[in-house]
């Protein structure tokens, strides 16, 4: 019997470059784990599928060079995220103009708050 666990475990070996220990995928900076999050619950909830993303991220990744993104894995999650935007604003989620307006509110919220206190928008 294949218990969802199983599953999961089984759809993310199949990702590409995912960066992993012995014990899964490894993050060095929160934000890539909320990045992995949300495509997951976006997964999850039916918004696009795993072959979705996972043609989308192989995408990204194949144009990496092209974007100036180094190769070497150093700029996976923002591969990670650019896919996830492509995925957001083409399946009617949010438009790209949006997620340019959000990313700017939350680049100002972050570059306005003191060191040490919680961002917010």
């Amino acid at each position: 019997m294949t218990t969802v666990a199983d599953q999961r475990s089984a759809e993310l070996a199949e990702l590409p470059l995912l960066p992993r220990d012995d014990d899964g995928p490894v993050f060095e900076e929160p934000w890539q784990a909320q990045a992995f999050a949300m495509a997951v619950s976006l997964i999850e909830a039916g918004h696009f599928s795993w072959q979705e993303w996972s043609a989308t991220l192989g995408d990204e990744i194949s144009h990496a060079a092209q974007r100036g993104i180094a190769e070497d894995g150093t700029g996976y999650y923002e591969l990670w995220l650019n896919a996830l935007e492509r995925l957001v604003s083409g399946n009617g989620m949010a438009s790209a103009a949006e997620l340019t307006e959000l990313k700017q509110a939350w680049h100002d919220a972050y570059a306005s708050t003191p060191h040490g206190h919680p961002v917010t928008l």
